[in-house]
């Protein structure tokens, strides 16, 4: 990332709708490059339409949409229409999730994710291809089939048919596939600078180069938290919160790689019995500073942004805390943003 900039981004506010339009445009103020909008409780194609309405530059990006509870065809159509409305600017990020979620809340049969993913994103190609080309639908999988259509069906071309698609990954065959067939990879922020050097990098340009690439093909985002504030009290407030989420993702069996990357093998595990008999306050209390300090880069505003590039370096995109509404926090984030952007 030496010489270049980053692209900035921030959340979209998915919990009303409401506020979307001031929000996303005071962020298109602020200089940010791009919105995210993840699916927690919430939808994440709403807000972005929302938001492609009320702004002009910034790139709406879903950072992820589960995929699986959703037929190809139905995301699809919807980042087809998003992509034509907002003029070019749409990314689709998508993610597996993990088994319990998919089976005990979205109501999904579970397979393997990684040969899924793969079939679910050649055939959100193939549906993209035969509306904009009008190429036959001849796309069959184990999971996925795609072979027919009617002109009644098809969508139509578009101006800007290239929707980018990004995977979340975590896990090294996930990264693999993301090298190889994604136009990026939004990492999940449960992730250390180690873990990301020694396994995430090396499995996404071991992926990318099976399809012929290099990993400065493929568009990197995330990786990590960021806490920060104009004072020590503000970077204090964000540090607690991250442990906290820290405490809920390192209780994830699936998530464990991360953390036995660096021999807290056993804090997954404490993690995993707490959150199974709702211990929650206990679980934070769990996660030390040492293991806060190697998921984040920390600091205040006036030293944040050498901890940034040196904690994301080689990645293409961070997502940075929107400050609250107050003129002169403002002011310093844009400042910030333009330094971390390098004005682009």
């Amino acid at each position: 990332m030496a010489g270049e900039g980053f692209l900035v981004e921030a959340g979209v506010p998915a919990d009303d709708l409401w506020r979307v339009p001031a929000a996303v445009r005071r962020l298109e103020a602020l200089g940010y490059s791009s919105l995210i909008a993840p699916e927690t409780n919430h939808d994440p194609f709403l807000p972005l339409v929302i938001a492609a309405e009320h702004t002009t530059r910034i790139g709406l990006t879903t950072s992820v949409a589960i995929a699986f509870p959703r037929a190809p065809m139905v995301v699809a159509q919807i980042a087809w229409d998003l992509q034509r409305f907002s003029k070019g600017r749409f990314g689709l990020g998508i993610g597996s999730q993990v088994r319990k979620h998919n089976e005990e809340r979205f109501s999904v049969h579970w397979t393997a994710p990684v040969p899924r993913m793969r079939e679910y994103i050649l055939t959100l190609r193939a549906i993209w291809d035969s509306w904009q080309h009008g190429a036959k639908p001849a796309f069959v999988g184990e999971h996925y089939r795609y072979t027919y259509t009617t002109p009644f069906f098809n969508a139509g071309p578009i101006e800007h048919p290239r929707i980018p698609v990004a995977v979340s990954a975590v896990n090294p065959a996930m990264c693999r596939l993301a090298g190889e067939l994604c136009e990026g990879v939004r990492l999940h922020n449960f992730c250390t600078r180690k873990y990301l050097d020694d396994v995430i990098l090396p499995n996404i340009a071991r992926g990318a180069a099976k399809a012929g690439r290099t990993l400065a093909d493929v568009d990197l985002s995330g990786g990590g938290f960021i806490a920060t504030g104009p004072d020590d009290e503000a970077v204090r407030k964000q540090f607690e919160s991250i442990r906290r989420q820290l405490s809920f993702y390192g209780s994830t069996p699936s998530y464990f790689g991360v953390l036995e990357a660096h021999g807290w093998g056993a804090l997954g595990e404490q993690l995993n019995k707490l959150s199974r008999t709702g211990k929650w306050q206990e679980m934070t209390a769990a996660v030390s500073d040492e293991v806060v300090r190697a998921f984040a880069a920390v600091g205040r505003y006036d030293e944040i942004v050498p901890r940034i590039r040196e904690r994301f370096r080689g990645l293409r995109r961070i997502a940075f805390p929107p400050p609250p509404e107050e003129p002169r926090q403002e002011a310093q984030v844009r400042e910030l943003v333009e330094e971390l952007t390098g004005g682009e």
